[in-house]
């Protein structure tokens, strides 16, 4: 099992970060690598609460984890402590065994000096068959989509 640090600063204040980390249709749209579409299934921004959020490749020569195309996570926020942090617990929906297990991610958001938010997310727990790398870098342009989003005024 492995672990990934990502940090990223976003120029917003943390009340619109953590907004759009617990905002379903938010989510839709950040926590979604390029070449990939986003549908949430189930949604409940509150401790002790369930999602369930499946990635489809666009590209139909892509292997998902769980279907031919797809990649479908499912888990429980563990932990929310508003505009500071967030804890969730989950894991891959998938027969490959070097794919299974359950992962912990923590987020938490600080105030910046020059000004925003910055994020510190920590990924821990990877399964065998996720390189970490691969997991950084899906990361990394997921949080560059939060930063977008909130930066030019979203989630409403």
């Amino acid at each position: 099992m492995s672990t990934t640090r990502i940090s990223r600063h976003i120029k917003a204040p943390r009340a619109a970060v953590y907004r759009a980390l617990l905002d379903a249709s938010a989510v839709e749209k950040w926590r979604v690598p390029p070449g990939m579409t986003s549908s949430v299934h189930t949604f409940e921004p509150r401790e002790g609460g369930a999602f369930r959020v499946s990635l489809t490749y666009v590209e139909p020569t892509a292997t998902g984890k769980t279907t031919a195309h797809t990649d479908t996570y499912h888990g429980r926020f563990v932990a929310l402590v508003p505009d500071e942090r967030i804890v969730e617990s989950l894991e891959f929906e998938t027969d490959d065994p070097a794919l299974q297990g359950e992962m912990t991610i923590t987020t938490t958001l600080v105030d910046a000096d020059e000004g925003g938010t910055d994020l510190h997310a920590i990924h821990e727990g990877l399964p065998p068959g996720v390189p970490p790398t691969d997991n950084a870098t899906g990361w990394r342009q997921s949080l560059a989509r939060l930063a977008a989003l909130v930066e030019s005024g979203g989630p409403t």
